[in-house]
């Protein structure tokens, strides 16, 4: 991927390179020094572009995070909830096989360990339910009912984020495999009795 280009380069690389390290070093473990070092940014830029420090750096990492998903999603053009299943197992399996394990969701990273501002909560928070609540909506489309449909996604989403978990715990990528299967069975067997 070719980085931007022109007056925010360097904003944009921080996050970017904040995002990769939340995820492999955890919030707490990374401080702007590491930032700045990882994104080769000149050095005061990171209080030019995140006057409000740490916190401001991780609302962006959280909105990158949802806006890369987003992409990712709306470049495969899924036409039903189990393609979003998969798209979503297929771009976790991609972060956990390029660190060999050790890296996770950066959002959740935030989430668990950010101590300093309830808006990065209500932010991560969000753009979960928004996954859940698009994929329930497909659910919908396919006959299952409302209350069921939005149960299944906020399942999908949870179980797939506590696997990431699991995943960098035992150094492998078994858990997120184990968990797909079983959401796939899940959400075909949730369509298959709504059109039955």
């Amino acid at each position: 991927m070719t980085p931007p280009t022109g007056e925010n380069d360097s904003r944009e690389r921080m996050i970017g390179s904040a995002l990769e390290l939340f995820s492999a070093h955890g919030y707490s473990g990374t401080g702007f020094r590491d930032v700045i070092s990882h994104s080769g940014a000149p050095r005061g830029s990171i209080y030019h572009h995140f006057p409000r420090g740490k916190t401001e750096l991780a609302e962006e990492v959280i909105r990158r995070n949802s806006a890369n998903f987003v992409a990712h999603i709306e470049n495969l053009r899924p036409t039903d909830p189990i393609a979003v299943l998969h798209a979503y197992v297929e771009w976790s399996r991609r972060l956990l096989e390029a660190s060999g394990c050790r890296a996770g969701c950066a959002v959740a990273a935030v989430v668990l360990e950010a101590h300093d501002g309830p808006e990065l909560f209500e932010m991560a928070s969000a753009g979960w339910s928004a996954m859940a609540d698009g994929l329930a909506a497909m659910l919908r489309a396919s006959g299952v009912p409302r209350q069921r449909a939005s149960g299944l996604g906020t399942l999908t989403v949870a179980s797939l984020q506590g696997a990431l978990v699991v995943c960098r715990a035992a150094r492998d990528i078994g858990p997120l495999d184990a968990v797909e299967r079983e959401l796939d069975h899940t959400l075909r067997a949730a369509i298959d009795d709504a059109r039955s």
